[in-house]
């Protein structure tokens, strides 16, 4: 058996902040302007948020703070040899939600959430029908007379 670093010991147990592969995207309004992915790999531990992931711009490293209590993240992603970007957000349960701010440069909104659990911005749709029922079972029971 395998003992756990201590970055595996006490990592957080509320389902709403699993350490892991994590996916989402920011919003920018300036060029390029849009919607841009992002992928990282997070570790949630005693309130401190760490990790690292990438993006259109490039590698970054992801250091910051999180609330069970109540949800509240806050961290900052520093792209290797560029600049920081500073995030804070909410977790209700559907990944971690909020703004993003690069002092003058330019704000945005943001959503990242566990891999696993799907994107929980796609709609599903989901069908529902009663088991048709044939038209003979609708007629009343008559006897016929020979």
């Amino acid at each position: 058996m395998t003992e756990k670093t201590d970055d595996e010991q006490n990592v957080e147990q509320d389902a709403r902040f699993p350490s892991g592969p994590w996916v989402g995207f920011f919003l920018q309004s300036y060029p390029p302007a849009g919607k841009h992915r992002m992928e990282l790999q997070l570790m949630f531990r005693d309130g401190m948020l760490k990790g690292e992931g990438r993006d259109y711009v490039g590698r970054f490293l992801v250091t910051g703070r999180y609330e069970v209590e109540d949800g509240k993240c806050w961290w900052t992603k520093r792209y290797l040899g560029l600049h920081d970007v500073f995030y804070d957000g909410y977790n209700e349960g559907k990944g971690i939600w909020g703004n993003w701010n690069i002092d003058v440069f330019g704000r945005g909104g943001f959503h990242i959430w566990p891999k696993a659990m799907g994107d929980p911005n796609t709609e599903r749709l989901h069908e529902e029908a009663d088991t048709p029922v044939s038209a003979d079972s609708l007629l009343p029971d008559v006897l016929v007379a020979p």
